[in-house]
C-alpha cells in the first residue's frame, strides 16, 4: 500500500511545545513528588544494581577493615609512647628510648599499611561503580527499544535522553563518591568505639550518645532537601528537552522569528534551575556545620571528663590523648556522612528518575504462537477500526477500509485527521482501541511485530539521517553486509546516484 499525505506543519519547536509535566496515574514523564521521596526504598534499590559485583563488594570491605583496624592501632601506639615518655622522664632510668621508637616504628607501618589497602579498596569500589554505571546505562537503552511510539511521543526527547545519560551519570557519580566513603565510615565507626570502649566504657557512652543527636539533625535536614533536589533534576530534563528541541528545529524557530521567545523560555527555565540548585545545596549544606556544633560539644565534654580521672588516677595522659583522637575519629565518619547529605540526596533524585524510565510500561508482547499469511501479496484490510489517544478524544471510530494488492491509494484529510496514525496501526506502533487489521487475512495482532514490519516499506516525511557515511545510512535497516553495488542501485531507484557522485567523498560522504 503507497500512502500520499497532505503537508504537515513544520516540526514542533520549543515555543510551540510544553512540558507534559506529570502525568495523572504515573503515566510517563516526570515522577511525581510523593514518589521521589521515598529515599528509602530508591536508596535500596540502587544498592541492589550492585548485587552482582559481590564478589568484588567483600573484597572492598576486607581491605577497607585491614585498613580501619591498621588505622585505629595508631592513636594507641602513640599514647603508649607518650606514657612512656613521661614516665621514664619523672623516673631514675629515664626515658627508654629504643622502646619509643618501636612504638613510632608500629605506628609508621600502620599508616603505611593503611594508605596501601585504602587504595586497594577505592580500586575495587571503582570497578564495581563503574560496571554498576554499565548496567543501568545498557538497562535504559534497552527500555528504551522496548518502549511504545506513545511514550517517546509524549514527552520531550531531551527529557528522555536527559533520564539516559545526565541521570545516569549522577548516579554513577553518586555511588563513586559515597560508597567508598560510606564503607570506611562504618567500619570506622566500629573500630573506634570497640577502641574507646576498652580505654573507658564512660568516655564513650559519652561519645556515642551524641551520635542519636548528630543523626537527628541530619534527617531532618534532609527531608526538607530532598524536595529541593527532585525539582533540581525535574527541572534539568526540562530544560535539556528545550534544548534538544531548539537546536533540531532551529530552522524552525528562525524562519518563524521564534527566537526570542525560545531565549526567553530558556532564561525562565535556567533561572529555574538555578533557584531550585541553590535551595537544595543551601538546605542539605546546613547538615555539616550543625553536625560539626555537636562533635565540639562532645570534644569539650571528653577534656573535662578525661582531665578529671587523670587527676582521680584512674586514667594516664597516654590513654586521654589516644581517647580525644579516637573522638576526633569517631566523629570524623559521622561529618563525612552528613558532608555526604546533598550529594546522596541529589544522587538518590536521579536514580528515581532512572527507574522511572525502567519501571515505564512495553510494548505488549508478542502472541506466543505468532501466525503470518501463507504468502504475503500485500491485502490491507481495516475492519471496523477505532484508536484514541487518549480515552476522552476519538480520533479514529469505525473505520472499514479495504485496500487490493497493487493498488494506490492516497488518504487526504486536514492536519490531525489521522493519516498517520493509520500508517502507525498498520505497523502496530499503536493499537487499535477497537475493530481489527487484517494482511492477506491474517489479524495482524497475532503477528510478529518485526515479521510485520519486515514485509513494509515506509517513506517518512521527516527525513533523518544517523551518524554514518551515506552508503550506511542507504544500507540503513537491511540486516548483514551490503555490497556497494546494491547501495548504488537503491541510490539510481530513486534518482540519487547522481546527486551522490557530486559530493567530495560520494558515497563515503
Amino acid at each position: 500500500m503507497t500512502t500520499a499525505t497532505t503537508p504537515r506543519p513544520a516540526p514542533r519547536t520549543a515555543p510551540a511545545r510544553r512540558d507534559p509535566g506529570p502525568r495523572p496515574g504515573g503515566g510517563p514523564g516526570a515522577p511525581s513528588l510523593e514518589r521521589s521521596l521515598h529515599f528509602r526504598a530508591s536508596a535500596l534499590r540502587l544498592l541492589r544494581t550492585l548485587a552482582p559485583d559481590r564478589p568484588r563488594l567483600a573484597a572492598a570491605l576486607a581491605t577497607g577493615a585491614g585498613a580501619v583496624g591498621l588505622t585505629v592501632l595508631v592513636p594507641l601506639l602513640l599514647g603508649r609512647a607518650t606514657d612512656l615518655v613521661l614516665t621514664g622522664a619523672a623516673g631514675p632510668h629515664g626515658v627508654d628510648f629504643p622502646a619509643v621508637a618501636r612504638l613510632l616504628l608500629l605506628a609508621g607501618t600502620a599508616v603505611a599499611g593503611a594508605s596501601l589497602l585504602t587504595w586497594v579498596q577505592q580500586r575495587l569500589v571503582t570497578d564495581v561503580v563503574q560496571r554498576a554505571g554499565h548496567r543501568l546505562r545498557e538497562s535504559a537503552q534497552h527500555k528504551l527499544a522496548r518502549l511504545p511510539l506513545g511514550y517517546l511521543d509524549g514527552q520531550p526527547r531531551g527529557e528522555v535522553l536527559s533520564r539516559a545519560t545526565n541521570d545516569v551519570d549522577n548516579v554513577t557519580q553518586t555511588l563513586q563518591q559515597a560508597l567508598s566513603q560510606m564503607i570506611r565510615a562504618v567500619l570506622t565507626l566500629l573500630g573506634v568505639l570497640a577502641m574507646m570502649l576498652w580505654i573507658s566504657p564512660v568516655l564513650a557512652l559519652v561519645a556515642l550518645g551524641t551520635v542519636p543527636v548528630s543523626l537527628g539533625l541530619a534527617a531532618l535536614v534532609a527531608r526538607r532537601a530532598q524536595p529541593q533536589f527532585v525539582k533540581q533534576w525535574a527541572v534539568t530534563g526540562k530544560l535539556g528537552g528545550h534544548t534538544e528541541e531548539t537546536v533540531t528545529g532551529h530552522t524552525e524557530v528562525v524562519v518563524f522569528g521564534r527566537r526570542d521567545e525560545a531565549v526567553r523560555r530558556f532564561d525562565a527555565l535556567a533561572d529555574e534551575l538555578y533557584r531550585a540548585g541553590l535551595r537544595a545545596q543551601v538546605v542539605s549544606g546546613l547538615v555539616q556545620p550543625a553536625v560539626t556544633l555537636v562533635g565540639n560539644l562532645t570534644y569539650v565534654l571528653i577534656a573535662v571528663l578525661g582531665g578529671l580521672k587523670v587527676a582521680s588516677g584512674t586514667l594516664t595522659v597516654g590513654d586521654v590523648q589516644a581517647f580525644v583522637q579516637y573522638s576526633y575519629e569517631f566523629n570524623g565518619p559521622v561529618n563525612q556522612v552528613a558532608a555526604m547529605a546533598g550529594l546522596l540526596q541529589s544522587g538518590i533524585a536521579s536514580a528515581e528518575r532512572v527507574f522511572d524510565l525502567l519501571d515505564a510500561e512495553e510494548e505488549s508482547p508478542g502472541p506466543a504462537d505468532p501466525e503470518k499469511p501463507a504468502v504475503l501479496r500485500g491485502r490491507v484490510s481495516f475492519e471496523d477500526v477505532s484508536f484514541r489517544h487518549r480515552p476522552d478524544r476519538p480520533l479514529i471510530e469505525g473505520l472499514s477500509l479495504t485496500v487490493e494488492p497493487g493498488r494506490t491509494v492516497a488518504l487526504v484529510g486536514p492536519t490531525g485527521a489521522g493519516k498517520t496514525t493509520l500508517v502507525n496501526l498498520l505497523l502496530r506502533f499503536h493499537e487499535p482501541t477497537g475493530g481489527r487489521i487484517l494482511l492477506d487475512g491474517v489479524d495482524i495482532a497475532r503477528m510478529d511485530r518485526e515479521e510485520l514490519r519486515s514485509g513494509i516499506g515506509m517513506v517518512l516525511q521527516d527525513t533523518w539521517l544517523f551518524g554514518g557515511t551515506l552508503a550506511e545510512n542507504i544500507a540503513y535497516g537491511v540486516p548483514g553486509e551490503v555490497s556497494r553495488e546494491r547501495i548504488t542501485a537503491a541510490a539510481e531507484a530513486v534518482h540519487a546516484d547522481r546527486f551522490i557522485r557530486t559530493l567530495p567523498d560520494g558515497y563515503d560522504t
